[in-house]
């Protein structure tokens, strides 16, 4: 069997309609002190 350790993490999601914006809202919250963002596209 795997050593695999779970570790609880915790995240909000916010949805927009285009790269753009995905762009827009990731540099505005870069500047409020977000620290630990990730962009994801599906």
């Amino acid at each position: 069997m795997s050593d695999f350790k779970y570790k609880e993490q915790h995240a909000v999601i916010i949805k927009v309609d285009s790269e753009k914006e995905q762009k827009e809202l990731f540099d505005k919250l870069k500047k409020m002190g977000f620290k630990n963002l990730k962009v994801v596209s599906v």
